[in-house]
């Protein structure tokens, strides 16, 4: 290997250090550096030599170099990845035996120097610093292939070069087309069944030019020339890593706006019991994975892909199990970093099947020998686990005894003096709450609230450093006691002397006299400040102070735990008592607590406090009303007018200030811009624009009007510092990549200051988080017939696409299907995240925008398709099938599998699909243009509701119905514009509505058994039903082709009236024709006498006679020809064997004679 790496590495460049061409370039070097302007370019320097020689040629190379630049824009899509984001989803696709589990298992090996045996399920590995991803295997199942294709951000097609591209990937090329194209990759195997070199190229190229072909011009086909000891090279293997590593993907817009996530872990956390008494009952089944798409919340619903609709009941974050490494700068991962999950697969001793979690504690040092240390653990361990009860309750019943005949004392039974002191002083404590007798020792710790010290700025460093509001407020006994108790009470006594502690007692019982005005003022005002601040519950937290401690609780509650486990009560809830005095004292920031008296607020000097606190107050320059409107007439009305011009609608003249007035303007905005020059060079904060007076404002904005003409003016300026060079105008693509990058950075800088917790409930779970589901009521068959070769998709839906009702579409049949699709049959459709099976009606929208109804789907055409289904965003594509079985004899009658492809364009509560009606009827009376039509309708009724309406006959004639007729039923009184006859046929074209069928049926693939999965059959169509059974439809007379028997119309003689053969020409007047015609017509019958009889009857056994001697004769005749025909062939064959026979005589005669000659 390394000689194989010694012949990779080129030789690089020498550059040339003597001669003649090294001279040359010294010299070079030393002019350039001697120049003023070393740093102009040689086009700079000598712009002649760089000059167009032909304007044509320059315009071409002009042209096609923003041609190839527009090819390669695309509109700017908002950036919506997340700082850690999912796993990169690549799907490994093709035909059984084309080497996908081999690449997968490279693909590991490459990436992570481990080795999976059995590839089960997703794969989730760290490829680099900033990127995992997650390998699928996609089996050869059309349900899998559709799944796949709508969650997979990359596709390895997979294709054997030795048979060529199969059908499956064709199939799965027009899946990805209609749910929205991932990035696609293919790669060809089994190169090396081809052993010619030249026949190897050329089928590299037909393949190449043939994916181009579906996918796009130039996209990225590898070769994997073959397998070395059963794996790939390795090389091979590490440059379609690299390509995988840096490859970027443009977001779909489907995916752009839902939240899905590919399970990669399932558990069944049924209580066992349940499934025990009731195996086919509902399981509680949680979900594991990615969330990938926008951020998921639990109030959506989700569809797991064949299964169906479902709530989520629980959704909560659990740590990454494969997350990204550290942020520290590295040239490549560590060993340690190279992390590998796969649940399904087994890897890591761990195997999640169905409902159980295996873990293989006999690994590689099971062979090893147990030592006396390891045996005690084990057996302890086993003991552990044996107990049935848990170690509370067996200490509870624990027994001991003094002696042997003693009663055994129980652990239950047992206090310690610490516990009986406890209790006594809680039943202590309660008593006393009673009486109400020990308020003015209980907070003997806690100092005066109306204390000196105590009174705090707001910005002050204590304030700062206070934690929390407390809503405890103090008891109502405690109102009543003496603050100045309060705050000279001392600890107390030891107990021990009782005349100090009945003496004590009195004092304090007999205190509440002394000092009757001072108690009253200071009760007032503590419970003042235990009262609710209309100030804080209209305006919430205005106090920085208040922020600040909210902002260092979590760092001082850490601080004053206790081993983790407890906090310490006393301290703290001392401190909110006095936090929470302190801030009343803040807030009431309109009163003075003095001791003799409170303001006086009919003084003019305590006016002045709280004068701009109403609406007559002074208000600031930017809040004022007056003043914005006056700053808004004066932007208008003082606003430069360049030149004179006239009002078209009044024909004032107005003219514009000259230019000595302008100048003598600018001095004044100078003057009143100065005071914000200092602070124009930094960013103002909102408190100094607030503070802007009139003048600041106007000069603000006049120089962001010059900065705007600055820029608008002087945008064809550019081309000049390019050299010269002439360059195109990317300005307008370039402002809208920079307002997407605007928007993602804004969007990615709303929730990042927030704490997860908190961020995840008004988001939702982003993109990246690994996330468990909870669902209930899930079928047992989903779990009893897991299989995890199976991708399982949880896709979640939008409000509106949890209800149900009419879907129009526009649909096309694919020129690949072989059959044409028929209404009313059952069709299998893939829409957004489902798969379903539903009846679909087709219809051709007219000029008139009416639908009409379709028998068969049309070719080469779209169509319109209405079905009952799920509602789904217009625009949605979608794809049609008529079976998803994996039946071979079907796959070889059907070919190609996907039947329509086409998008959702109508969202409807009601479907109006007409159908075309002839109604057919005959005249039975006619008077002129009236006539008595039957046969059409059945009622009167009938007949009431089409009065009016247009008919037709079939020579064209067009008429009206005007009312019904009494007899026969059903028949009526039509006009028309002109007189039809007795054998004309009236038809009346109507139209009338189709129903939709309302069927709607999910595909439930995952609850099969495995080796059934990819036989699902959902309602079948008339013909299968047919040809299974072996019926016929019944023969419908009225469709049955018949021969038409038309009876000859014998029409009347012409009949001239004499007055005109009067008048007519001699030559023009009827000669032949008899004088009466009606006489002529009629035939007299002619009776025979019996001679006559006699002899027409020898006439006729003549005539019998002469015509069986003719056909004797004809028939002697005959065999006498085939006789002589016969032996004239015989002859001619005899003939022409006589002359072959002299023919070899003279060819034998000449040759000989050839031959003497020649010697």
């Amino acid at each position: 290997m390394a000689d194989d790496a010694g012949q990779d590495k080129r030789k690089q460049h020498r550059a040339r250090q003597s001669g003649v061409k090294a001279d040359k370039k010294k010299v070079k070097a030393k002019k350039d550096a001697n120049q003023k302007e070393p740093e102009l370019t040689a086009r700079q320097r000598n712009p002649k030599a760089f000059a167009i020689n032909s304007a044509q040629r320059a315009e071409r190379n002009f042209r096609r170099k923003e041609d190839l630049t527009a090819k390669k824009q695309h509109i700017p899509v908002v950036d919506q990845t997340p700082d850690e984001p999912p796993p990169v989803l690549i799907a490994i696709v093709g035909p059984p035996k084309v080497g996908k589990t081999t690449l997968i298992k490279n693909l590991i090996k490459s990436f992570t120097r481990t080795n999976v045996t059995d590839i089960r399920g997703p794969i989730t590995i760290v490829t680099s610093k900033k990127r995992r991803i997650t390998l699928l295997e996609c089996n050869n199942d059309i349900n899998s292939m559709i799944d796949v294709a709508k969650c997979a951000d990359l596709v390895l097609l997979l294709c054997d070069a030795s048979y060529g591209f199969e059908m499956e990937i064709f199939e799965f090329l027009n899946i990805c087309q209609v749910h929205g194209m991932p990035k696609i990759m293919g790669v060809l195997t089994h190169l090396d069944m081809i052993k010619n070199p030249k026949q190897l190229r050329k089928r590299k190229k037909e393949l190449k030019h043939r994916f181009w072909t579906e996918v796009y011009d130039g996209a990225k086909l590898f070769y994997l020339s073959g397998l070395l000891h059963g794996e790939y090279l390795r090389n091979e293997i590490k440059n379609l890593g690299r390509f995988i590593s840096v490859m970027k993907f443009r977001p779909l817009q489907w995916r752009g706006a839902h939240s899905y996530l590919l399970v990669d872990r399932v558990e069944d956390i049924t209580n066992t019991d349940t499934v025990r008494r009731n195996p086919k009952c509902d399981r509680e089944v949680v979900l594991y994975g990615y969330v990938r798409g926008v951020p998921l919340k639990q109030e959506h619903m989700v569809h797991i892909a064949g299964l169906g609709d479902a709530r989520i009941d629980e959704l909560s974050l659990i740590p990454d199990p494969c997350p990204l490494p550290g942020t520290e700068k590295k040239r490549s991962l560590l060993e340690k970093e190279r992390l590998l999950y796969a649940p399904m697969s087994g890897v890591g001793g761990i195997v999640y099947d169905k409902d159980a979690v295996y873990i293989e504690l006999q690994g590689s040092h099971s062979h090893k020998e147990k030592t006396a240390e390891a045996t005690e653990q084990e057996a302890l361990v086993n003991k552990l686990i044996d107990k049935k009860t848990t170690m509370d309750e067996q200490i509870e019943q624990q027994e001991f005894r003094l002696f042997s005949d003693s009663v055994p004392i129980k652990s239950k039974d047992f206090k310690s003096e610490d516990e009986a002191e406890d209790e006594s002083e809680q039943e202590d404590d309660n008593d006393a709450d009673d009486s109400g007798l020990d308020a003015a020792s209980g907070d003997e710790d806690q100092p005066d609230e109306f204390a000196a010290d105590d009174w705090r700025d707001e910005n002050s460093d204590e304030d700062e450093q206070m934690e929390q509001d407390s809503d405890d407020a103090s008891s109502g006994d405690e109102e009543y006691q003496s603050l100045a108790d309060v705050k000279g009470a001392t600890a107390p006594s030891d107990g021990s002397d009782e005349e100090d502690e009945e003496a004590r007692i009195l004092a304090s019982n007999m205190s509440w006299k002394t000092n009757m005005a001072q108690k009253a003022r200071d009760a007032f005002l503590q419970r003042h400040s235990e009262s609710r601040n209309l100030m804080r519950l209209v305006y919430g937290v205005y106090n920085q102070g208040e922020v600040n401690r909210q902002q260092q609780e979590d760092a001082d509650d850490s601080e004053e735990e206790l081993g983790g486990l407890f906090r310490v009560a006393t301290k703290k809830q001392t401190e909110l008592q006095k936090d929470k005095d302190v801030r009343d004292k803040d807030e009431r920031c309109f009163f003075e607590y003095q001791s003799d008296a409170t303001r006086d607020w009919l003084s003019e000097a305590n006016k002045e406090l709280i004068k701009n606190c109403f609406v007559t107050g002074k208000w600031k320059a930017s809040e004022d009303a007056e003043n914005l409107l006056k700053l808004d007439d004066m932007s208008d009305a003082d606003s430069e007018v360049y030149g004179d011009f006239e009002d078209l609608e009044t024909g004032e003249q107005h003219s514009g200030k000259p230019k000595a007035a302008i100048a003598e303007d600018e001095p004044n905005d100078e003057e009143a811009a100065a005071p914000a020059a200092t602070a124009a060079k930094r960013k103002m904060t909102r408190v100094e624009e607030e503070n802007l007076t009139k003048a600041e404002l106007m000069a603000k904005k006049l120089k962001l009007k010059a900065k705007f003409d600055a820029e608008y003016d002087n945008s064809g300026e550019k081309a000049e510092d390019d050299g010269g060079r002439i360059t195109g105008d990317h300005s307008f693509y370039e402002d809208l990549k920079a307002e997407a990058q605007k928007q993602s950075e804004l969007n990615k800088r709303e929730f990042a200051q927030l704490d997860n917790e908190l961020r995840i409930q008004i988001e939702g779970y982003r993109a990246g988080l690994y996330v468990r589901l909870g669902f209930k009521t899930i079928p047992a068959e989903f779990v009893e017939n897991f299989d995890a070769s199976y991708p399982v998709l949880v896709g979640a839906l939008n409000m509106t696409e949890e209800n149900v009702g009419y879907v129009n579409c526009k649909v096309k049949k694919h020129r690949w299907y072989k059959k044409i699709l028929k209404t009313g049959d059952p069709l299998i459709v893939s829409m957004g995240w489902r798969r379903f099976q539903t009846v679909a009606i087709y219809a051709k929208v007219e000029d008139n925008l009416r639908h009409r109804y379709l028998k068969y789907t049309p070719n080469h055409v779209t169509c319109s398709m209405t079905f009952w289904g799920p509602i789904t965003p217009q625009n949605t594509g979608f794809l049609a099938l008529q079976t998803v079985r994996q039946d071979q004899e079907e796959m070889k009658r059907l070919g190609f599998r996907i039947a329509a492809t086409g998008c959702v364009t109508e969202l409807d509560k009601s479907s109006q699909i007409m159908k075309k009606l002839k109604l057919v009827g005959h005249p039975f009376k006619i008077y002129k243009n009236t006539a008595f039509i039957k046969d059409m309708f059945t009622s009167s009724l009938e007949v009431a509701k089409f009065e009016g309406a247009k008919i037709k006959t079939v020579s064209g004639i067009r008429g009206q119905i005007k009312k019904a007729h009494h007899t026969p039923e059903g028949s009526y009184r039509a006009t028309f514009e002109d007189k039809i006859l007795l054998s004309d046929i009236v038809f009346c074209r109507t139209w009338f509505r189709v129903d939709v069928p309302r069927f709607y049926a999910p595909i439930t693939s995952l609850l099969l058994p495995p080796d059934q999965k990819s036989q699902w059959q959902g309602m079948k169509t008339l013909g299968q039903l047919k040809r299974e059974r072996a019926l016929q439809n019944e023969a419908q007379p009225d469709s049955m082709y018949t021969d038409i028997v038309r009876k000859p119309k014998i029409f009347r003689p012409l009949v001239i009236p004499k007055a005109l053969q009067r008048a007519l020409p001699y030559k023009d007047k009827p000669k032949l024709a008899p004088e009466n015609p009606r006489q002529a017509l009629e035939r007299v019958a002619v009776i025979n006498s019996p001679y006559e009889q006699k002899v027409a009857k020898m006439m006729k056994m003549i005539e019998t006679n002469y015509k069986d001697k003719r056909q004797r004769e004809r028939k002697e005749t005959k065999q006498r020809m085939q006789k002589f025909r016969a032996q004239k062939r015989d002859e001619e064959a005899s003939k022409l064997r006589r002359q072959k026979e002299l023919r070899k005589k003279v060819s034998r005669a000449i040759s000989k004679m050839r031959g003497k000659n020649n010697k």
